[in-house]
């Protein structure tokens, strides 16, 4: 917060009003110095907040399932800490590729745990920083509230396009890859699939109707700006891997107190409150 210098003229202003001024202070008795003491600290506690700058910044690269939550999350730290975030969201395969070619973030939030094992190795991210948050949900989603309905949906193709992320840049990609695979559709499919490098891509293809339905995570589906609207089928778990969720502080924060107190935010109940919201699983 930025403090505005008090004028002068706020107080006094003409000579009249000095002469009364000076009168008053040269017939008030004088306070005892414990009082002013007392005074003293009494306004300090008071301006303290006021006056307080913030600790830190920090820039998090968010994988594009999680930006929805960690919206929410970014709020309830910053106002906790004071701390502030800068947010960037995307495909974790081009988080990845960034980051090796020296991209200024902070703390990585991966929508696997592979990448950012990677980097630890690489030595990029800091050793013993590194944890799964969540554990994503595949959801097959369309805004057109008849039209999913379960694993049969997907051979009826009374769809032109059928939306996923890239297997190559997001790991939901893989786990619909895997889905479609374990039900034998894959190779069937392939006339209707279109991709996009990112989850948030994904979901831009559905919603602008140049896809009929598509392959996200439950917690783009679980967005305030989306809950309850269209059909959707939660993708069993048995139909791909776990989807795995790390984080960890690159290298380039390791004297960066913001980055270290998110992290411990991450392991808190404000946090986790907000995850389970979007219908992900803790560790």
């Amino acid at each position: 917060m930025e403090i505005q210098p008090i004028k002068q003229s706020n107080f006094v202003s003409n000579s009249s009003e000095t002469a009364k001024l000076r009168t008053l202070m040269n017939t008030t008795p004088t306070m005892p110095l414990s009082a002013l003491r007392l005074i003293a600290l009494s306004l300090a506690f008071t301006l303290f907040p006021l006056l307080q700058v913030r600790a830190g910044e920090l820039t998090a690269a968010v994988a594009a399932n999680f930006a929805p939550p960690f919206r929410e999350i970014a709020i309830e730290f910053e106002t906790a800490t004071g701390h502030n975030v800068r947010v960037a969201s995307g495909s974790s395969g081009n988080f990845y590729s960034q980051i090796k070619n020296g991209a200024p973030f902070d703390v990585f939030f991966s929508a696997d745990a592979e990448r950012p094992k990677l980097l630890e190795d690489e030595g990029l991210g800091i050793k013993d920083t590194r944890f799964t948050y969540a554990i994503g949900r595949l959801v097959l989603w369309s805004p057109n509230e008849n039209l999913v309905k379960g694993e049969a949906t997907l051979r009826s193709k009374q769809y032109k396009r059928l939306a996923m992320a890239s297997p190559k840049t997001a790991p939901y990609g893989v786990a619909a890859m895997q889905a479609m695979q374990k039900l034998e559709l894959w190779d069937s499919l392939q006339p209707h699939i279109v991709t996009g490098d990112s989850l948030g891509q994904t979901m831009g293809f559905i919603e602008s109707g140049n896809a009929q339905l598509g392959f996200v995570s439950l917690s783009q589906v679980l967005d305030p700006k989306i809950k309850g609207k269209g059909s959707r089928w939660d993708v069993p778990n048995n139909l791909h891997e776990p989807i795995k969720q790390d984080v960890i502080v690159l290298s380039r924060a390791k004297n960066n107190p913001a980055a270290k107190a998110l992290l411990e935010f991450m392991g808190g109940p404000q946090a986790k409150t907000i995850i389970k919201h979007y219908g992900y699983e803790l560790k």
